[in-house]
């Protein structure tokens, strides 16, 4: 199966398992994100972004150098409920 058909799938999956009122929810923060200007200013596909430090799940501080030192770099930005 290929990668736009697996994300397809989940997508698909978890729009029958949201409830429509939390996907409201969801749509209006997506559309006032759209709408303040950010997708302006986000790092394009194939650019450099920019060096970033935080802390883990642990609270150990983590910085994209440090990473990057170790090998590729893959992030993944999701929006949850905890």
């Amino acid at each position: 199966m290929a990668l736009k058909e697996k994300l397809d799938a989940i997508r698909a999956a978890s729009a029958a398992r949201i409830p429509p009122e939390r996907k409201a929810i969801m749509e209006r923060a997506t559309a006032d994100l759209r709408a303040s200007g950010i997708l302006g200013r986000i790092v394009k596909v194939g650019q450099m972004m920019p060096a970033f430090a935080g802390l883990s799940h642990d609270g150990r501080a983590i910085a994209s150098g440090d990473l990057l030192g170790r090998g590729p770099l893959v992030l993944s930005f999701f929006r949850g409920h905890w």
